[in-house]
């Protein structure tokens, strides 16, 4: 009988805990974006490293995510810096509706970004472009297109220059390459849907920027957020034959002051010390420097709880 008993406080102790976890939701893009899989290593870290239960919850674009963390119904998101900036600033995608409450919880790794065309492609640079198929309008994704209005002008073009083949997110983009509809399409370096295109087609080839002065100037005019890095070939890392240029940005977690100090802080103190291990879910972690999760003159305000661990840690004095 006291066997049972203490059977049955240990069962209600175990019901009460898991009753009293706390769920986070770290909303995305869609499946195969660079998005998804950064946040589900994202997701898989805080759950195995808090007593937080977190999820992904992916979304169709950032213009989608934004209001949701905006409003509370997700504790996290992520997004490009200049998405962010014009949410909160209520500009083009966002204008009439201000995400006023958007925070940064952290930068992320830059997301690296590049135009692909099949590897049998004679379109050998973004010059070459002109006057050629390539994906645009990104009706969910509204910053992308000046983005890759930026990239476009290291190549001396614009969006005049190129016959705009228009679709509502990168992943559709991709799939009309595939589909014969476009020559070249826009996506970031490393995620999944671009590996899926490659064994689709044959081969691709990422077409790369322009980087001397006056052509990072142009890109600036355009996209200041912009800069140039070279990325190296890697076993799982289509379209690269040498180290390329490529167009990088900073990735932001976002949060806001719904989520509490303390959910944020947790999480952010298990990326903080488990880098490996977010590394080992999705590579382009690998990228992720734990140093730089705090950077001043951020067009948003960090939150609170993550404001308490870079003070901890030493990043913020």
């Amino acid at each position: 009988m006291k066997l049972k008993f203490l059977a049955g406080l240990a069962l209600a102790a175990g019901l009460t805990s898991t009753a009293a976890a706390q769920n986070v939701g770290v909303g995305t893009m869609s499946q195969g974006t660079m998005s998804y899989s950064s946040g589900s290593a994202i997701a898989k870290v805080i759950a195995e490293q808090t007593k937080m239960q977190a999820r992904v919850q992916p979304n169709s674009g950032e213009s989608v995510l934004i209001p949701l963390v905006d409003m509370g119904e997700l504790d996290f998101g992520i997004a490009n810096i200049l998405e962010s900036a014009e949410a909160k600033h209520g500009e083009r995608a966002f204008e009439g509706r201000p995400a006023k409450n958007l925070q940064i919880a952290s930068v992320i790794f830059p997301l690296k970004t590049a135009l692909f065309v099949r590897a049998d492609s004679d379109i050998n640079s973004l010059a070459d472009l002109k006057g050629k198929r390539v994906t645009y309008g990104f009706t969910a994704m509204g910053s992308i297109n000046t983005v890759l209005d930026g990239l476009l002008a290291t190549g001396g073009l614009g969006p005049d220059d190129i016959r705009q083949v228009l679709v509502p997110n990168v992943v559709r983009g991709a799939d009309e390459l595939i589909a014969g509809n476009a020559d070249a399409f826009y996506f970031a370096v490393g995620a999944a849907k671009v590996t899926e295109v490659d064994a689709s087609v044959g081969g691709l080839r990422m077409l790369p920027m322009g980087t001397s002065e006056a052509q990072l100037a142009a890109m600036r005019k355009i996209y200041p957020y912009g800069y140039s890095v070279n990325e190296a070939p890697r076993p799982g890392l289509p379209g690269f034959t040498e180290p390329t240029p490529v167009l990088a940005y900073d990735n932001l977690l976002l949060t806001s002051p719904n989520t509490s100090d303390e959910v944020v802080y947790k999480a952010m103190k298990a990326l903080y010390e488990n880098q490996p291990e977010l590394a080992n879910s999705f590579a382009p972690f690998r990228g992720f420097n734990v140093k730089q999760m705090y950077k001043p003159d951020m067009p948003l305000e960090f939150h609170s709880g993550s404001m308490r661990l870079f003070k901890e840690v030493g990043l913020v004095k």
